[in-house]
């Protein structure tokens, strides 16, 4: 399964590191390599996160919680588009 980061995960990734970054450089680059490495993983295991109940029923969007972190994600027949990162603190409005 090919593994595809949308631009605004990518940004999001980018952002949160250097938030993190602010506080605890250290953290910060052992937090991104983790996610990278999780976010990773999802190509062995597509479904283990939950549907998006606000999704419409045609489309696959799908997340996964690691740890603080949200991951949404579409999931295609070959590949899974990582669409966005967030800590489940943030304010997504």
């Amino acid at each position: 399964m090919k593994l595809i980061l949308a631009r605004t995960a990518s940004k999001d990734l980018v952002r949160l590191r250097a938030f993190i970054a602010t506080h605890d450089p250290v953290a910060a680059s052992r937090i991104a390599s983790d996610l990278r490495e999780r976010i990773a993983y999802l190509k062995t295991f597509p479904d283990m996160g939950h549907a998006v109940p606000e999704a419409p029923e045609s489309l696959p969007l799908r997340e996964f919680a690691f740890g603080d972190f949200v991951v949404r994600y579409l999931r295609l027949e070959a590949s899974l588009v990582i669409l966005r990162v967030w800590h489940h603190r943030e304010d997504r409005r």
